[in-house]
């Protein structure tokens, strides 16, 4: 028989609804205190030190990146613990990725300026509002996110595949495929 999750961060990341009055709340909260702060070292460094960028970068999603990521900070994340980057990944500057729900970019993902990882939502239940529900994002390789995208939770990018620019995807994408538009629909396969 399984055993029940019952960890805060289990609960988060299987979708469970979290509520701020949740007993375990404040573990959940040092994490986000963290990336508060540790994004905001981030975004002061002066310097084109990519090596530095990375080391930040590292201890805010709290594992090594490998040397081939190349951030251009600013770079803003809600909780950062929940990111999982590949090799040859490039993200661009003044990306968001709210990742309590878990983001994942396989190898050679390409993300655009501006983009939005969004995998917290609310309830729609007006009593649940100011509770959150996390659904994982995950960018199959060589996907390339297009500027001021916006992917929304539970949604996966297949492999290859393009969001076109300013687009918003509600729901998932397949390999090889260019969508584009509010919310995104195919325009052509690649």
């Amino acid at each position: 028989m399984n055993e029940p999750v019952t960890d805060i961060f289990q609960r988060d990341r299987s979708g469970d609804v979290i509520s701020l009055d949740d007993p375990e709340y404040p573990k959940l909260f040092r994490i986000i205190q963290k990336a508060i702060r540790t994004t905001a070292e981030l975004n002061s460094l002066i310097t084109d030190d990519l090596q530095e960028i990375r080391d930040v970068f590292s201890r805010l999603i709290g594992r090594k990146v490998d040397d081939s990521l190349f951030l251009i900070p600013p770079f803003y994340t809600d909780f950062g613990e929940n990111i999982v980057v590949g090799k040859n990944v490039f993200v661009n500057h003044a990306c968001t990725f709210m990742d309590r729900g878990g983001i994942t970019l396989d190898d050679e993902v390409l993300i655009g300026p501006k983009v939005n990882l969004i995998t917290t939502n609310h309830p729609i239940n007006p009593s649940q509002r100011r509770a959150t529900i996390s659904k994982p994002i995950v960018i199959k390789r060589k996907a390339w996110i297009g500027v001021g995208s916006t992917i929304l939770p539970g949604v996966t990018i297949g492999e290859n595949s393009i969001v076109a620019a300013g687009s918003v995807v509600t729901k998932d994408v397949p390999d090889n495929v260019i969508v584009g538009g509010i919310p995104a629909k195919i325009i052509k396969s690649i």
